[in-house]
């Protein structure tokens, strides 16, 4: 089979994430975005956004998620999702919603939004508030999921799973059915940024995980035409690595609030790596020819045992920022991989020292982005 590599030009993209700010009312310790958040005044402007949604759309972007810290924060928000919607792009929400309200919400259906994923913290408000370190936020999530279906709009229900919650996931899958769900993302706390520092809170143990497993296949089979479950596995406990992104800049990419263009959400803990902003080169020339995005493209970058694996068109590797967490090298084998050099250290794995009031349950998780 032929690698991407291979091929001068890559296929279009088809789906984007769109960060619009690090700001977020919350302080969760699981948190996805960079441990160097950016303050608001770096944010691109409002017309910085429009022309790079336009470039996307020129580029064939089909899809875009449009994601923070809480995205909601952005005045403008209503604008950059008529922008999309005008060029027939779909738009999903992500947001905390609890600073959501129904006159804002309704502002953004008007503008043409597609679907909303709202995240809870906990299947019920004492664990919600316990992790995201907000009063009342699980009452405000659930009035604003109502919202969300009494305006038309899908809604997906985002549930970060980690130590701390995932005795919790039958209430989940209840409380999705419960707010009339079309899907429920059941997603194991992916371990970049804060979540790797914060591991001594957050990692599972081994058996919890397997019962997860195990009521999550047969719910998805209970409930199939019903409640559609997305499982994101936690990797530490697998025998081969997740298909990150289908492939390192195989089919998506995302954009920080800053403008820097990264083949993955987690790319820039990557440090041996450079990025580029919007501001310094177009999409298309950033998706098809930047050093970054064709690094780990195809198969030429892979090292043994990946390059002969017949499961390298199932997982491309595995995860890059996973191997560089772990081993300091982005061209590792995924230390996931059973056959991975790493992989028999990996359940052993000593968990990182907490941070200083950073850690769930020491007082806040993390140190939100300053307005």
């Amino acid at each position: 089979m032929t690698g991407q590599t291979e091929s001068p030009v890559p296929g279009p993209p088809l789906g984007m994430l769109a960060e619009l700010t690090h700001r977020c009312p919350l302080q969760c310790g699981y948190c996805s975005n960079p441990v160097e958040l950016l303050k608001a005044n770096r944010e691109l402007d409002t017309q910085t956004w429009l022309d790079t949604f336009t470039q996307a759309a020129d580029l064939g972007i089909l899809q875009v998620h449009l994601s923070g810290g809480e995205p909601t924060l952005r005045k403008d928000l209503d604008v950059l999702i008529g922008c999309l919607s005008a060029r027939g792009v779909y738009t999903n929400l992500i947001t905390a919603a609890v600073t959501l309200t129904l006159e804002r919400l309704e502002t953004y259906v008007d503008a043409g939004l597609d679907h909303a994923q709202v995240s809870f913290q906990g299947a019920h408000a004492d664990t919600t508030e316990l992790i995201g370190h907000y009063k009342n936020a699980h009452h405000k999530k659930r009035q604003a999921a109502a919202w969300i279906r009494e305006l038309g709009l899908p809604l997906t229900v985002n549930a970060p799973i980690h130590k701390l919650n995932i005795h919790e996931v039958p209430d989940f899958v209840a409380l999705a059915l419960e707010l009339g769900a079309e899907r429920l993302e059941i997603a194991n706390v992916q371990y970049y940024g804060w979540a790797y520092l914060n591991r001594a809170a957050l990692l599972p143990d081994y058996d919890a995980v397997m019962r997860q497993v195990a009521f999550v296949e047969t719910a998805r089979e209970d409930l199939k035409g019903i409640l559609n479950i997305d499982f994101v596995t936690p990797d530490y406990y697998a025998d081969y690595p997740k298909p990150c992104m289908g492939g390192w800049a195989s089919d998506a990419f995302m954009i920080t609030p800053d403008g820097t263009v990264l083949p993955c959400h987690a790319a820039q803990t990557i440090t041996s790596m450079a990025f580029h902003t919007v501001n310094e080169r177009s999409l298309r020339e950033i998706w098809e020819s930047s050093e970054a995005f064709n690094r780990f493209r195809g198969h030429d970058w892979m090292p043994e045992p990946c390059r002969s694996c017949d499961r390298k068109e199932i997982d491309f590797g595995g995860c890059r920022c996973q191997a560089f967490a772990m081993t300091g090298d982005a061209a590792a084998t995924d230390p996931t991989c059973i056959k991975s050099p790493h992989h028999a250290a990996l359940r052993d794995l000593p968990p990182a020292e907490p941070i200083s009031r950073r850690v769930i349950g020491a007082g806040s998780p993390r140190a939100p982005a300053q307005a």
